[in-house]
């Protein structure tokens, strides 16, 4: 496998790794507004040809730097996103209760998005 590069498909919600031309592994999330600006991941895909290699853990490493540069939170509500800022908490500041049960909210009242 070649290298891996990271892309942000803001438009469709999606943090993409694409490694030989292909998309081997996504992130889909949105932006939340309020009560504060947030980027919330919903779904971790990694293709199966691409599993084992952490692409998984390279774009949840990605989404959090990419919400740092733009002075943003991070409210994950993917299982797998979840379960990596527990083991990386001095890359993966803590969302509040408030920021997370607004990201469930604002998923709740749009069911078709994900």
């Amino acid at each position: 496998m070649g290298d891996i590069e990271i892309r942000d498909d803001r438009a469709a919600g999606r943090l993409e790794a694409v490694a030989d031309g292909e998309v081997a592994g996504r992130i889909e999330y949105f932006v939340l507004d309020a009560p504060e600006r947030a980027l919330v991941p919903v779904h971790t895909v990694v293709e199966p040809a691409h599993e084992g290699q952490g692409i998984a853990g390279s774009l949840a490493r990605e989404l959090y730097a990419l919400a740092a540069r733009e002075d943003s939170a991070v409210a994950p509500l993917c299982p797998y996103v979840v379960t990596w800022a527990a083991r990386h908490p001095d890359q993966a500041p803590v969302a509040g209760p408030e920021l997370i049960r607004a990201a469930k909210a604002w998923l709740a009242a749009h069911p078709g998005r994900f």
